[in-house]
């Protein structure tokens, strides 16, 4: 029986904690009122479909 080996693509677990860095590396010295309005501002740009990629 022969095993196939498939290469990704697309690595969702590598991506997820890219992510996870810079969202942490963002906000490591913010209060918790200034995390809040962080998420918010982020939130606002995904629906108003503004990427957050740099």
């Amino acid at each position: 029986m022969k095993t196939i080996k498939k290469t990704k693509k697309f690595d969702a677990i590598k991506m997820m904690r890219t992510i996870r860095e810079r969202i942490s590396s963002e906000t490591h010295h913010m209060t918790f009122d200034q995390l809040k309005i962080y998420i918010n501002n982020e939130l606002l740009k995904r629906k108003s479909g503004i990427s957050g990629k740099k």
